[in-house]
């Protein structure tokens, strides 16, 4: 297939994958990296076994085997590989399934993708003038507090990483801040904006959804194409479907 660098490469030993796996330094086709399930859309190298279909960028088949995240202070995080129990795992991170590599505690039952494990702790972002924080979980004093992706306008779960910038209210998921292509990290998502002048983070309540104009939300879901903001516009017709079924409540 025209994948592996000739006689000379010996490849080398990963605790993930029972063969031998071979560098391929400039790859001539799509290949999906086993770790982050993320393609290469570079030309930097991989590592590969043709007989099992299995890929690691050169970055992913490097990951320490075992991390202290400052997310996880109690315990060391420990990588780990498929198959999983369940299947898959829920990244504690962004909120998202994973069938790829993990950082995991066993004891406290906490599982990070590779991405988000290799998340900045701070970042600037065409949206917002100042450096957005990594805060992992709400950075208001109540938890329970809401906060709205300034981005992408959705509503974010308590549990999860945000970047923030207190000064002005600003808030964002970390798929929506982090936009570089590189491995390690989340690859750009391209979101429809329903308000070409959108007002700071509006609410740090519960009942922050509320802000959303429903005509915008309708054209943004009639123009989305990709799975991920497919994703973003089956959440937003919930929330429209809650505040119906608010507003008939009160009528009654």
């Amino acid at each position: 297939m025209g994948r592996l660098n000739g006689g000379t490469n010996a490849g080398k030993e990963h605790f993930s994958h029972d063969h031998i796996l071979k560098l391929i330094a400039n790859p001539t086709e799509t290949l999906t990296c086993n770790a982050c399930e993320q393609p290469n859309n570079t030309n930097k190298p991989f590592y590969g076994c043709n007989t099992c279909q299995y890929f690691l960028h050169e970055n992913c088949f490097n990951a320490p085997r075992f991390l202290n995240h400052s997310s996880h202070p109690s315990h060391p995080l420990t990588l780990h590989h498929p198959p999983y129990a369940g299947g898959y795992y829920i990244c504690n991170a962004c909120g998202s399934d994973g069938n790829g590599f993990c950082y995991n505690c066993a004891a406290c039952d906490f599982d990070i993708h590779l991405q988000c494990a290799s998340c900045p702790s701070s970042i600037l972002v065409d949206k917002h003038t100042h450096q957005l924080e990594l805060h992992f979980g709400s950075p208001d004093e109540d938890k329970d507090s809401k906060y709205v992706c300034d981005i992408c306008f959705v509503t974010m779960s308590n549990d999860n990483w945000l970047y923030y910038c207190a000064g002005c209210d600003f808030a964002s998921h970390l798929y929506c801040a982090i936009t570089s292509p590189e491995v390690g990290v989340f690859p750009k998502q391209q979101h429809p904006n329903p308000n070409p002048n959108p007002n700071p983070n509006p609410s740090q309540n519960s009942n922050s959804n509320s802000n959303l104009n429903p005509n915008a939300a309708v054209e943004m879901i009639n123009s989305v194409n990709d799975d991920h903001d497919r994703l973003i516009a089956a959440q937003i017709r919930a929330q429209i479907a809650a505040r119906g079924r608010r507003a008939a409540l009160d009528l009654i």
